[in-house]
Parts: structure tokens; C-alpha cells; sequence
């Protein structure tokens, strides 16, 4: 027995109590009715209250719900189930035994990400907008349950989390499992269907999903995920928000959304969060309109901030040991950055290609190669010159100091270094970093978005010209080659067919064996005409059982031997689908260009009338139009046709 159904046996796990037990319970009937679970839902104002707000939220009609049973009507007895789960574990556990876990925030950020699942999907019907709510409420329940399964251990997990470390990866570390997998435990309890768990249960990290691109699962698992970085904006600090809405602008335009439309979007999922925190009691701190963030300037770091410092890479060139040993303990223990040092600018030049500091803090006067020659240098390479580089000076003369700024210095700090001096210079310094690393950031997303919006273009492109079907090129595709080849014909005086198919009764096996065995058939035919075509002819769908073969340099003999080819290839065809056998045959229109021909569409209407004939005389034959008359080749009767 599996560690969570241990946990689930002895009842450990998070789980609803008192009307949504009561709910849960009714459900699992198979002759529960709605009226059962209304009048059960009707004795918890709370619920009620919550599930009727949700009702008129997601109601396209301007007559407000006003009743329990309507609402459990329109709901459904399993998104019912599902939310009256949800708001239970809501107000059970606002606090808990874990001294790490933060519950009112985390109730805070899964409201959010509901709320902001339950407009995605209105906007692009990937689900019912209510499920996609109690998807979102439900998407991280798992921390919840670890943190109340395993209170200590998961605080000691969060506290180790917190230096960078990934949650998932330290979970299963420490306690054998994760997250994830509570989450989908609970789920399934809630009744949640495997269709939407399986997108809740990746949507962390959809590249890892599996997911055919462009299925219903994998737009599910990017729609969650959009929701959840959208919680992650209204939740995080003022310093994190540039590099998140840069992500969701682009997470925006992946689903035809601008920036305006997706702060549009982002305002009312806010506001209707701040409605739902209210009725929940859950906490919800105002945030910014998406267009005041996302045009305010990068926050300057604070000057006490050790966070801001941390992990940025600093070079310290200084030839003298005491003042190289002092410097380099204020910008590690101080001010908690990483520190390489060197003792004059030639080792200096060699360090900062293998290391890449963010920040350079160099000495003036050095043996070997000063800091003026050093700075030349090194905004001579492409690599540096967008190191931000601090100057140090025992003397202030102007002379000095604009020699210094012409060689690339960009401020400087005179020696012995002040404590407070320096940290001043630091900061600048970092909002510098700070500035380049969010335009470093929102370049490459607009690289990503520009390859994306590539790889988009090349597939609509082609599903503009693609028979979904038969995956043959479309009728917009075979007119266009039809339309080549002819002006090539003109060009070079070289003949050119057009060999119109149809497929023979194609209706009647319709309407015996159904419209799935007649795609088949489709399909099937289809792969004949592209196999007896040769590998410059183009063959395309050009109606629901019409074909349309072009061939370039076949005179009308070649044209007939080909088209008749193909007919014996089909006619020899036995296409199996469960256990049905069928046998189909075509009719085939071959025409030329000839003189007198002012353009294609006159050589397509030839084909046509050539292909009429076809069908009149009997079908599963070969007709050609030539001057002006309508030739049909003998046909070699099939046995059963004797």
C-alpha cells in the first residue's frame, strides 16, 4: 500500500467536513438527484451564498439566479461537489500546525489563480469556466495536505526552499514524495475528472507535459499555467513585477491577447478576486492596474537590502593586500555579493572573460597595467562593455576624474573606501544591473515570441493550404498549383494535364456505414491517388469526394495511362474498418491544355465535363476531353461485375 493511501485510510489527509461531506456523500449515488443536493446545500448560508454568486458570475443571460435548486441546475451536481469541497477545506484550514506555511497567503494566491482560470476560460472555451474555478482553487492543495500531514518536516522543506532550491525536488527528498501527487489524490476525491486533473497535475511545467501541441490537454495545461502566473503578478513584491508581466504579455500573445486586452483581462480577474477574498476571508492586498505596473520603472534597490546584492559578481582589482582585503570583506559580508579578486589589469582582463562580473571595482594606479588602461581594454571587447565599472582614486583633481570617464569608468570612490561610500556607489551600481538584466530579460522573451509567433505563422500557413482530413493539400492549394503549372506550360510549350477524381456512390456508403467509415474511405483513396502519382505531379481535395490530380509534361496518351492506372489501383483496393470490408471505385475527367484555352479554369472545365461523362457512362471509368468532344476509354468489367 502506496504511503498516500495509508494516509488517506487513516484520514490524515485535508478533507471537507460537515454540508460538503454531506455533498460528497450524496454524489457518490447513482440515484442522487439535484433536489437532494440543493436542499443539503441550502443549509449552509455560506455555501449558498458562494454558489450563487459563482452561478450569476458565469450566467450568460441577464436574469440572476435566484434560487438553490437553479443554481445547483445550472452548476451541475459535480462542479457542485467540487467547489463545496474547495470553500470547506477554504475554512477549515486559514491556519494550521506548520510555522512556515503562510495558509491565509496561500489561500490568497489559489483564489486568485481560480478566479483567473475561470475568465481564461470563458474567453477561449477550452472547459466549463466553474470547473476551471475549482481546478484553479484545488491546483497546489497538495503543499496544504504536506504541511498538515507533515508539519515540522515541510517548514524545515520551506525554509530550504526559500535559498533557491526547487520544491518538488526537496519534497521527495525529505518526505519521500510531493506536492504534485497530493494534489492529484485530492482531486480525484473531489471528483475532479482525469481530463482536467491531468492539465492541473502539469501545468507547473507544461513542457514536461507530453501533450500533442495544440490538443485540448495541452491548451488546458498552458491556460492553468497562464492562470497561475497571473496569481504569481498579484501576489508578488513590487520588485518582481517587471520581469512577471513581460512573461505574461508574452503568455498573452500566444492566446491572441495584446497588451491591452491582457491587462484588460488582468484588471477584472482583480477585481473579482478582491469580491471573492471578501466572501472567503481571505486576505487580498490591493495591487496596481496591469498598465500602471507595467509601465513603471524598475524600482531602485534599497539600500538596505541584502537580497538585491545577493549573487551578483563583483571584480576586485587591487594590487595592495590590506586594501584589496578590506574592500573584499565590505562587499561579501556587508553587502553579500560574490567577490574574484586580481592584482593588476592585465590578470584582471583574463578573470572578468572567465567569470563575467556584473560589477568591476577597480584600483587606479597598478603595476603591469593601470585602471585606465584596464577600462580601455575592456570596453574595447564586445563581453565588456556593460560591466559597470567603479573607479578607485586617492586623488579628486577634474582633470583626473573626466580622464577617468572618458576611458569608460562610470563613477569612482576615493580612497581609503568609506564604508557608507561605497555601499552609496553599490547601489547605483545595482539598479544599473538590475535595469540591464530586465532588458536582457524582455529581449529574449520578445526572441522567444518572435520564433513562436514564426513557428505559428509557418503552421497556419500551411493548415491554409491543408486538407485536415486527408492531409493533402486543400482546393485554395491545387488551384494554385494548377494555376503554376499552366503558366508554365505557356512558358515552355510542355503539356499539362488535369485529371478531375470522384469518388464512385461515395454517399450510399455514407449513409450505410456512417460518416466515420466514409473519412476513412476518404482517407484511404486519398493515399492511392498520392502513391500512383509520380513525384512533381500535385494532387489535392478539391471537394468533399473530389480529387484533382495535375500533372506537368503528360500529353493526353500519358494522361489517359495514369488516370486509368489509378483507377485499377483503387478498384483493387479492399479498405478494412472494425469488421467491414469495402471496395469503392472512381470515376476520372482528363483533360490538356490545348489551343483555344484562354486560361486554367477553361482546362479545370474540360476535366469537369470530361469527369460528367464518366459518371454517365456507368462510372469506374476514364473519359478524356479533347477538341471539343468527350472520348471515354473502354473499362475492364471486375469479376463480380460480370
Amino acid at each position: 500500500m502506496s504511503k498516500i493511501e495509508q494516509l488517506r485510510i487513516s484520514g490524515q489527509l485535508p478533507s471537507p467536513k460537515g454540508v460538503a461531506l454531506a455533498i460528497m456523500e450524496i454524489s457518490r449515488r447513482e440515484d442522487a438527484t439535484l433536489d437532494e443536493v440543493a436542499r443539503v446545500v441550502q443549509s449552509d448560508p455560506a455555501l449558498s451564498s458562494r454558489l450563487l454568486r459563482l452561478a450569476n458570475a458565469s450566467a450568460n443571460t441577464a436574469r440572476p439566479v435566484v434560487s438553490i435548486r437553479e443554481t445547483v441546475l445550472r452548476l451541475g451536481m459535480a462542479t457542485v461537489r467540487q467547489l463545496a469541497m474547495g470553500f470547506s477545506l477554504v475554512d477549515q484550514f486559514l491556519e494550521g500546525p506548520c510555522s512556515t506555511f503562510d495558509y491565509p497567503a496561500f489561500w490568497s494566491h489559489s483564489l486568485f489563480m481560480a478566479v483567473a482560470s475561470q475568465e481564461l476560460g470563458r474567453m477561449t472555451r477550452t472547459a466549463s469556466p466553474d470547473e476551471l474555478f475549482a481546478c484553479g482553487l484545488l491546483a497546489q492543495i497538495g503543499c496544504l495536505a504536506l504541511a498538515t500531514v507533515y508539519p515540522n518536516d515541510y517548514a524545515a522543506v520551506l525554509t530550504e526552499q526559500s535559498r533557491g532550491v526547487a520544491l518538488l525536488e526537496l519534497e521527495r527528498k525529505r518526505m519521500g514524495i510531493d506536492h504534485a501527487e497530493f494534489t492529484a489524490i485530492i482531486l480525484a476525491d473531489c471528483g475532479i475528472p482525469k481530463a482536467l486533473a491531468e492539465p492541473v497535475h502539469y501545468h507547473e511545467a507544461p513542457q514536461t507535459s507530453g501533450f500533442s501541441e495544440g490538443s485540448r490537454p495541452d491548451q488546458l495545461t498552458h491556460l492553468l499555467f497562464q492562470a497561475r502566473r497571473m496569481a504569481d503578478l498579484g501576489r508578488s513584491p513590487v520588485t518582481e513585477r517587471h520581469s512577471s508581466i513581460a512573461e505574461l504579455m508574452l503568455l498573452g500573445g500566444k492566446i491572441g491577447l495584446d497588451a491591452t486586452a491582457m491587462g484588460e483581462v488582468f484588471d477584472r480577474v482583480v477585481h473579482l478576486w478582491y469580491e471573492w477574498a471578501e466572501l472567503l476571508k481571505v486576505p487580498a492586498s490591493p495591487i496596481p492596474s496591469f498598465s500602471a505596473m507595467a509601465n513603471a520603472p524598475v524600482p531602485r534597490p534599497e539600500e538596505d537590502s541584502q537580497a538585491a546584492h545577493t549573487s551578483k559578481r563583483v571584480l576586485l582589482v587591487e594590487d595592495d593586500p590590506t586594501t584589496r582585503m578590506i574592500t573584499e570583506g565590505l562587499l561579501c559580508h556587508l553587502l553579500g555579493c560574490t567577490v574574484h579578486t586580481a592584482e593588476n589589469g592585465k590578470d584582471a582582463l583574463a578573470l572578468a572573460l572567465e567569470v563575467m562580473p556584473q560589477i568591476i571595482i577597480t584600483d587606479w594606479l597598478m603595476p603591469v597595467m593601470d585602471g585606465i588602461e584596464f577600462c580601455r581594454a575592456l570596453r574595447a571587447t564586445d563581453w565588456g562593455q556593460s560591466m559597470y565599472v567603479i573607479m578607485l582614486t586617492g586623488e579628486e583633481t577634474e582633470e583626473k576624474i573626466i580622464n577617468a570617464f572618458e576611458a569608460g569608468v562610470d563613477d569612482y570612490v576615493t580612497k581609503p573606501v568609506n564604508v557608507r561610500a561605497l555601499s552609496a556607489r553599490m547601489r547605483a551600481a545595482l539598479h544599473y544591473v538590475k535595469l540591464l538584466e530586465a532588458w536582457e530579460n524582455d529581449r529574449a522573451q520578445l526572441k522567444q515570441f518572435a520564433a513562436e509567433l514564426a513557428i505559428s505563422n509557418r503552421w497556419l500557413e500551411h493548415a491554409a493550404m491543408t486538407d485536415l482530413l486527408t492531409e493533402l493539400p486543400n482546393r485554395r492549394a491545387g488551384m494554385e498549383a494548377l494555376s503554376r503549372f499552366w503558366n508554365g506550360s505557356q512558358r515552355t510549350g510542355q503539356p499539362v494535364a488535369a485529371l478531375m477524381i470522384d469518388v464512385d456512390y461515395f454517399k450510399s456508403i455514407n449513409d450505410r456505414h456512417g460518416h466515420a467509415v466514409g473519412d476513412r474511405v476518404l482517407q484511404e483513396v486519398a493515399k492511392a491517388i498520392q502513391t500512383a502519382a509520380r513525384k512533381d505531379d500535385i494532387v489535392s481535395r478539391i471537394g468533399g469526394e473530389e480529387f484533382l490530380l495535375v500533372c506537368h509534361d503528360a500529353d493526353p496518351k500519358a494522361a489517359l495511362l495514369a488516370a486509368e492506372r489509378l483507377r485499377k489501383m483503387v478498384k483493387a483496393m479492399k479498405i478494412h474498418i472494425d469488421d467491414t470490408e469495402i471496395q469503392t471505385s472512381v470515376s476520372i475527367g482528363v483533360a490538356n491544355r490545348e489551343n483555344g484555352m484562354d486560361n486554367e479554369d477553361d482546362m479545370l472545365r474540360a476535366a469537369d465535363k470530361a469527369l460528367y461523362a464518366a459518371k454517365n457512362a456507368g462510372r469506374n471509368r476514364v473519359c478524356l476531353f479533347a477538341n471539343g468532344k468527350t472520348i471515354c476509354a473502354a473499362c475492364v468489367n471486375d469479376k463480380h461485375q460480370a
